[in-house]
């Protein structure tokens, strides 16, 4: 597993735990409002001074500082980058599982495959996916060839996993509107949980162009988060 970076305690990124989040290198999408760059996009060389504020650590060290804080953390948040495109995924989550954590995968989607085999391995107890826009629209935000079918399927399995999940969506203007709300909440209707969350554009992103552009207002979230209700269980915005 690569990992790109740990930060040691988060009380936000698990519900209902005090977790350590562990970021993996590379990402399949290329979204343009991410303000992970160095994720997506590491530099060849992992020492690099363009991959600074990532705190890089390996394997060894992270299961270390687990057992070391095991009984104080009690979960552990697998997110990046893309946590799925790595073929190790599986054997590094059992190794955090043999700890004693709980673990929650944040993923994009584009794996069905993997998703099925930590759910049906019982290697994750939690899942997040993200939605980036209605289908027909996915390239334009994530500026890559996308396969449809996949996003779908991933949906369908984390549905009807049985384990706690939520989808969650990052709203930008001039990439989401109100239409574009309804076309998502039809694509998972029925589904527990559904998180809309502002862009942070006072960072370094993938697409330099919504460096410093404006989020949505409060008010205006509020409105999409009634939209969103119609489709699932819970629609929130966290601010």
């Amino acid at each position: 597993m690569i990992i790109g970076g740990l930060e040691k305690l988060s009380t936000l990124d698990y519900p209902n735990h005090l977790a350590a989040i562990v970021f993996t290198f590379g990402c399949n999408f290329r979204c343009k409002y991410c303000y992970n760059p160095l994720l997506v996009c590491p530099k060849e060389d992992a020492d690099d001074k363009n991959n600074e504020g990532l705190s890089q650590i390996s394997d060894k060290d992270l299961l270390l500082f687990l057992k070391e804080r095991y009984g104080k953390l009690d979960g552990v948040v697998i997110t990046g980058g893309e946590p799925t495109l790595h073929d190790d995924l599986p054997e590094f989550i059992k190794k955090i599982k043999d700890i004693g954590y709980d673990v929650k995968l944040d993923s994009n989607g584009t794996n069905p495959k993997m998703l099925k085999t930590l759910i049906n391995s019982q290697l994750i107890d939690y899942i997040a996916m993200d939605l980036k826009a209605p289908l027909l629209d996915y390239e334009k935000v994530v500026a890559v060839k996308t396969n449809f079918q996949k996003l779908k399927e991933s949906a369908k399995i984390i549905m009807s996993s049985g384990i706690p999940y939520e989808f969650r969506t990052t709203l930008v203007p001039g990439l989401a509107d109100k239409d574009d709300i309804e076309e998502m909440g039809k694509s998972i209707k029925g589904a527990e949980k559904w998180y809309f969350q502002k862009f942070k554009s006072d960072t370094p992103l993938v697409d330099p162009k919504y460096g410093g552009k404006k989020s949505f207002t409060d008010k205006e979230m509020k409105e999409f988060v009634k939209i969103g209700q119609k489709f699932v269980d819970i629609c929130e915005f966290r601010g």
